[in-house]
């Protein structure tokens, strides 16, 4: 008996540590710009939530799935929490999935500026960034929407010194096609291949022009670029390294169900001379944070960009 409690503890202590190592494991380089893309789940704020509660006891109609509204009802603590691991971070830019809105944002992202989609959904995307990186806020992409039946993309450059400006893309695509052919009679995969032809024009632009960038959210579907995937090839896997090429998938946290990454960064080639070694990292969670707190079924990846002067 005392030998399986302490086989126990053992691995109580390996799985509470299980975030912090897996982040520990390749040093993070010293980079001079560094990009992060985080899916936040349902980020929305207190009164929106505790709105969504009360129409889903009363059976009426609410504007968050009723499971979300009652699972996923974030307090203080929660928040905190999730800015806690934005100080991990410790990004210049970190492009985010899922927010309602600037205001709950900024609970998050503390100290950073917020650019964010509005209109109809409560699923935003958008960026955090630190002070002077960029001039304005950016502007949307309607493209991705696909006529209306998908989520924007927003568009955001910034200006660092030792860069030429870089143009930032936050995506958030459809769901529920992550691995099923493109051929299927689905609508998610009907949508989802629309806005892999309409990335793919704005990345084709891009490349034709030699400007800098970096496509970067929840693509929302697995596997490795490929230029004959139904997905992948419209994108042209030929003009950006991806940082799943190079990354192990690890879960965000022990247990979890996941098998492969769906978030992505997309590097444009003119930047590939600019990765640090390790390019790209993973944050994941403590064990302990992910039991005791509501944060997300994403979590952040970023790359590490290096200038061409010494700062």
């Amino acid at each position: 008996m005392r030998f399986r409690g302490l086989v126990i503890f053992i691995c109580l202590m390996l799985t509470m540590g299980a975030g912090l190592f897996a982040w520990q494991g390749r040093k993070a380089p010293r980079a001079s710009l560094t990009i992060a893309t985080w899916n936040l789940q349902w980020l929305v704020d207190g009164p929106t939530a505790r709105a969504a509660r009360i129409a889903c006891r009363q059976a009426q109609h609410s504007v968050l799935p009723c499971d979300v509204a009652r699972e996923l009802s974030r307090d203080s603590a929660d928040l905190a929490r999730l800015a806690s691991y934005v100080r991990k971070l410790d990004a210049d830019v970190i492009a985010f999935q899922e927010v309602e809105n600037a205001h709950i944002a900024r609970r998050v992202f503390r100290g950073y500026r917020i650019c964010i989609n509005t209109g109809p959904g409560l699923q935003q995307v958008g960026f955090a960034f630190k002070p002077g990186l960029a001039k304005d806020c950016g502007q949307p992409l309607a493209t991705l929407t696909a006529g209306g039946r998908g989520r924007a993309g927003r568009v955001l450059v910034i200006h660092q010194r030792g860069f030429d400006p870089v143009t930032l893309l936050t995506v958030h695509l459809k769901s529920g096609c992550a691995r099923d052919p493109f051929d299927a009679t689905s609508e998610a995969c009907e949508l989802l291949a629309a806005q892999s032809h309409a990335l793919g024009q704005w990345i084709t632009a891009r490349a034709a022009s030699n400007t800098p960038f970096i496509v970067l959210g929840d693509f929302n579907r697995g596997g490795l670029p490929q230029v004959d995937d139904p997905f992948w090839g419209p994108l042209d896997p030929t003009t950006f390294t991806a940082a799943a090429e190079s990354l192990r998938y690890t879960n965000c946290s022990w247990g979890a169900p996941y098998r492969e990454f769906i978030d992505h960064i997309l590097v444009s080639r003119s930047l590939r001379s600019r990765l640090a070694t390790p390019s790209f990292g993973q944050q994941t969670y403590r064990a302990r944070d992910a039991a005791r707190y509501l944060l997300s079924d994403h979590c952040p990846i970023k790359v590490y960009l290096n200038s061409v002067i010494d700062l």
